[in-house]
């Protein structure tokens, strides 16, 4: 009789999984049956319209909220977030548009905030100090002037990267961003965006959530769509144009996705309309 075959090894599995994730506020639903992938090495973008449900999604991800329905799984095995530190602990990030960093300190006091080094009942500042600089090094962060500056004083692009470099020097796998380019120009946009390149490649899971498609085809490698609620479309950015995201985007449905360069992306009918409690 031939051995039993061994289990499958967890390690496989993407880094997070989401398996029919609902959420209702009362008679409100927001989220709908969503099932997604985010696996390690890879950008994922989340695009949808205003009331999509992107909102709500990533905070659920990130602990603020628990599902109502459905289940998270982290490597394979299950978890409970239920609260942000769950999240934290766990290994997740999330950068918000306002980035919660304080602008009355310095780079190296905002980055290990909550998380100083002592030594002897005082501060480490040397420890801190090259730290903070290893982690900006890592990252190619080469454009601030010292990092004992201000965060107050810093571009928008900067700021994105400190709060980013903040996250990884406390062992995130997934970073989360929220419109991590809403609010900057060109040149600083270019940072943010190669920043993002730079943390797939080391190997951390990146889920930005932006309404720029230039900017979400420049940097994603897999693109999930949202649709009041629902996700209507997820899979490898090579399956999709900027037409198809718009119809699913505003529509729920595309006759163009799928028949790229790799497998036919996944798209969901979208009946049984929420309604997306957020964006």
């Amino acid at each position: 009789m031939p051995p039993a075959e061994p289990p499958a090894d967890q390690t496989d599995a993407p880094l997070l999984q989401l398996h029919g994730i609902g959420k209702t506020f009362g008679p409100v639903r927001a989220l709908e049956d969503i099932n997604l992938d985010i696996p390690e090495g890879q950008v994922t973008a989340l695009v949808g319209d205003n009331g999509a449900g992107k909102s709500t999604l990533i905070k659920t991800i990130s602990g603020i909220w628990q599902p109502s329905s459905g289940e998270m799984l982290w490597k394979g095995k299950p978890v409970h977030l239920h609260n942000p530190k769950a999240a934290t602990d766990l290994g997740i990030a999330t950068v918000y548009q306002d980035l919660a960093l304080c602008d009355n300190l310095d780079i190296v006091q905002n980055m290990l905030l909550g998380h100083e080094v002592r030594r002897r009942g005082l501060l480490d500042e040397v420890s801190m100090e090259l730290t903070a600089k290893r982690t900006l090094s890592d990252l190619r962060v080469v454009t601030v002037r010292s990092i004992r500056q201000p965060v107050g004083s810093l571009s928008g692009g900067q700021r994105q990267s400190v709060a980013v470099a903040k996250a990884v020097m406390l062992d995130a796998r997934l970073v989360i961003m929220d419109e991590p380019t809403a609010a900057l120009g060109v040149t600083q946009t270019e940072l943010v965006l190669d920043l993002i390149g730079r943390l797939s490649s080391r190997g951390h899971a990146v889920i930005v959530i932006s309404h720029n498609l230039a900017e979400v085809f420049q940097v994603a490698d897999r693109i999930a769509v949202l649709y009041l609620g629902r996700l209507a479309a997820t899979g490898p950015a090579s399956d999709f144009d900027t037409q198809s995201v718009v119809e699913l985007m505003t529509t729920g449905a595309s006759a163009r996705v799928g028949g790229g360069n790799g497998a036919p992306s996944e798209v969901v009918p979208p009946g049984g309309r929420g309604s997306g409690a957020e964006g």
